[in-house]
């Protein structure tokens, strides 16, 4: 019989606002200390067993596989190996959605597991790699290819709230709401504080639909998409311990019920949680009125609305101590934020006991996750 993946340890950084609390620190900065906590707890907990891999996912850093440079730095030792992986904003989810499987099939049985994005200190890059050409700098390499919709995710985020209806107005009261849920949640448990950093720089309290209603379109002047009920850009790192259930016996802990990935059209990337979602529904036999928490990366309050008015979800479950409008959205690490997020909710006395984690993916993806609460 297959060992049964399970998630134990979960912890984050604050998510900082780039070029503010954490403008300094490199992706491997932010990691190493979350990688070292998690580790630390498990040995406290009695978990002997030696880490098999360290896998984290990361969209725009400087390469040379972040994930085994953080092991380094975090002293894991020089036999723990490391692999990054690139999902873009799925990254996170995608690594532990990876390691999971690796321990399902028995080939592994502890792996570290989550995401890292340092926005502050990315490199520039540059386009075409051509040496007498005039190089234009992008912010993001290509999300599709020639022939093919790649709206950057604004823009793609404006044309949604078109195509779905979604008003200003809508989505500006969904911001708010994530504010209000964000400031009144204790996130302190999960944080492991960096240097003077303690919690996430961005939720403002007191944030209301009357002050969200002053802000400028960002994307273009007809657009509804603005500062406020956008993410904005964000530092930040996720990691927790992906192991088997027989392994953790006795710890608080997630079990992984299943996990899927699926395409969508790159013209609306918001959308891509949708057929992740049904897929993993689809797979797991699991009705989505059986499940107590669900957490969507904000990344827009257009791509959440619009995902929510596709499946019918009801809004109290709906990322219920508010999401990444109000916390950021660090790429990378958001999709293990996530489940960091479901953990401290469900594992508390009373959770529920079954949680949905699903981010949307530049170039037409989604990703999802069902993790259950072990009693």
């Amino acid at each position: 019989m297959n060992p049964v993946p399970v998630l134990v340890a979960p912890r984050r950084t604050p998510i900082g606002n780039a070029e503010h609390g954490f403008a300094e620190l490199t992706t491997t900065d932010l990691a190493a200390p979350v990688l070292r906590e998690v580790l630390s707890s498990l040995r406290g907990a009695g978990v002997t067993a030696e880490v098999d891999d360290v896998v984290l996912g990361n969209c725009l850093g400087p390469g040379g596989d972040p994930a085994r440079i953080a092991a380094l730095r975090a002293g894991l030792g020089v036999q723990v190996p490391g692999v990054t992986v690139d999902r873009q904003c799925g990254s996170g989810l995608d690594a532990v959605m990876q390691a999971a499987v690796r321990v399902r099939s028995g080939a592994d049985e502890l792996i570290l597991a989550g995401g890292v994005e340092s926005a502050s200190t990315a490199p520039w890059r540059f386009w075409p790699p051509v040496a007498d050409a005039e190089p234009v700098r992008y912010t993001r390499a290509p999300f599709a290819p020639q022939g093919f919709p790649d709206p950057d995710m604004g823009v793609a985020a404006d044309d949604l709230a078109r195509a779905r209806g979604i008003s200003r107005e809508r989505q500006d009261a969904y911001a708010a709401r994530s504010h209000t849920l964000a400031a009144a949640a204790d996130f302190s448990a999960e944080i492991v504080p960096i240097g003077e950093v303690r919690r996430d720089e961005r939720i403002r309290v007191g944030m209301t639909e009357a002050r969200l209603a002053r802000l400028r379109p960002s994307f273009g002047a007809d657009g509804t998409a603005t500062a406020g009920n956008s993410c904005g850009i964000s530092d930040g790192a996720a990691v927790l311990a992906v192991t088997s259930e027989s392994l953790a016996a006795g710890l608080p802990a997630l079990r992984i019920v299943g996990a899927a990935v699926a395409g969508s059209d790159p013209a609306y990337p918001g959308l891509g949680p949708v057929p992740a979602i049904r897929k993993l529904l689809r797979r797991t036999g699991v009705d989505l009125a059986e499940i107590g928490i669900i957490e969507i990366t904000e990344a827009f309050a257009s791509v959440v609305l619009a995902v929510s008015d596709e499946l019918g979800l009801d809004d109290a479950k709906l990322c219920p101590q508010g999401g990444a409008i109000a916390m950021g959205h660090p790429w990378g690490a958001s999709g293990a934020i996530l489940l960091v997020r479901l953990a401290s909710q469900m594992l508390r006395e009373g959770g529920p006991a079954l949680g949905l984690a699903a981010c949307a993916i530049g170039g037409g993806q989604g990703i999802a996750m069902l993790v259950e609460r072990i009693a």
